[in-house]
């Protein structure tokens, strides 16, 4: 059984995106599916992250076609990098800034890549017809990859899967683009038509599985999940309190309460003050920065990006791993690819964010750690406290259960599944 798995995002492609489909293809063959990728030529990645590249399986077959990409365009009349993450809006742009977002929005639906849609769709009729597929995957963001799937669904009547890694018209920051509302009508009709024409529909989570199921009786939800094995026995935990954030903290994830309940502590707590230590391992908001100096923290360490090997010394190394959750109004159906990773770090996990959505259950379930609601700053002085002080008891540790569901293989199997079911059904 052959599988076609068409995305944007793959080595060296950095950030989360790319991990959930280099994993996912890591794994098929061990299934009795063998993957084919279809990805871009010249992309224009806003992370890079080369020490990827090594694992992508050698022996699989990779098909890539360059994409004309406006952002390049776009970029050059804004003065700022292409690859500027849509995480980042500029909420105080320029005359010409808010010229290109509104260009970028109304006139490049579903995004900028919609370019690559045709040229895709032409490529690949081709290859389809010269080579046996059983089915194709598009994974989403960005949504024009879904586009392709769409058109050779209803052209040649292939089994098609939609992946959706995030929402579409559901995602944090789709209220922030000036849209129009011409352009917020095209974007639910093609996302409905999508889903509908889907054989079958993945996501992440039970909240994005509730909002799709009206358009799509046929969702599962697989995850993402951790991958490389790590030797805990192995572990030196940092001799002071750290407190880690690992991954991109962008205005709507900056933990406000977090900054208070740290900067009460430390007027507080003598103690504390001397022992604690915030380490932010990835790109940060000018919105955070500012915090962090109106509240007066002063001992954090700025990581920048690094890359992924890296990332996991910091995780197994900290005491404490801390997680926020978006600020907006899906917040209950987010779950951030990192809490997997701290999942497998086995260190105590510190949430903040909506302590009844998806990622609550989660912690919940496999008894990790605690999530404190976006304002509640008493209850997390309270946590923030515990944690220190079994920290200096030598009593710092986590117990978690149940997190063998989540490893890349364990997933990788139930999506070899739900492949050979679809295509079975359309048999």
């Amino acid at each position: 059984m052959k599988v076609l798995i068409i995305t944007y995002y793959w080595p060296p492609s950095g950030g989360s995106g790319v991990q959930r489909w280099l994993k996912f293809v890591k794994y098929l063959q061990d299934f009795g599916i063998e993957p084919v990728v279809y990805t871009v030529k010249n992309p224009k990645y806003a992370i890079v992250d080369e020490s990827l590249v090594k694992e992508i399986p050698q022996q699989i077959t990779i098909l890539k076609q360059p994409i004309k990409e406006p952002n390049n365009i776009l970029s050059f009349f804004k003065g700022k990098k292409a690859s500027q993450s849509a995480g980042f809006l500029n909420p105080n742009p320029t005359f010409v800034g808010r010229m290109l977002q509104y260009i970028r929005a109304n006139y490049f639906i579903p995004d900028a890549r919609k370019f690559w849609i045709q040229p895709s769709v032409n490529y690949l009729k081709k290859y389809l017809s010269e080579n046996k597929i059983d089915a194709i995957i598009t994974s989403g963001p960005p949504h024009s990859l879904h586009l392709i799937g769409l058109q050779l669904k209803k052209e040649l009547g292939i089994t098609w899967i939609s992946d959706f890694r995030d929402p579409w018209t559901a995602i944090d920051y789709f209220e922030q683009l000036p849209l129009t509302k011409r352009a917020i009508k095209k974007h639910h009709q093609l996302e409905k038509e999508v889903l509908e024409n889907s054989d079958s529909v993945l996501v992440i989570g039970e909240s994005m599985k509730q909002q799709f199921t009206k358009y799509n009786k046929s969702v599962e939800v697989i995850t993402n999940g951790y991958d490389d094995e790590i030797n805990l026995k192995d572990t030196q935990l940092d001799t002071i309190f750290t407190m880690t954030h690992i991954g991109l903290m962008n205005a709507d994830r900056n933990p406000i309460s977090f900054w208070k309940a740290i900067a009460a502590l430390v007027r507080e707590n003598p103690s504390f003050a001397k022992d604690y230590t915030v380490k932010i391992v990835g790109r940060v908001a000018p919105e955070v920065e500012k915090s962090i100096a109106d509240y007066k923290i002063k001992n954090i360490d700025f990581e920048g990006y690094i890359s992924h090997d890296e990332v996991s010394v910091f995780q197994q190394k900290s005491q404490v791993l801390v997680l926020a959750v978006n600020r907006v109004k899906n917040a209950k159906g987010i779950i951030t690819g990192k809490i997997f990773e701290y999942l497998q770090a086995k260190r105590p996990i510190l949430a903040i964010g909506p302590t009844d959505g998806d990622l609550a259950e989660i912690l919940n379930a496999t008894k990790a750690g605690i999530i404190v609601d976006f304002d509640d700053v008493e209850l997390l002085k309270e946590k923030i406290l515990l944690m220190y002080n079994q920290f200096k008891s030598g009593s710092l540790e986590v117990q978690s259960t149940g997190i063998e569901k989540y490893h890349r293989k364990s997933l990788t199997k139930k999506l070899s599944e739900v492949i050979k079911e679809t295509i079975a059904n359309k048999k």
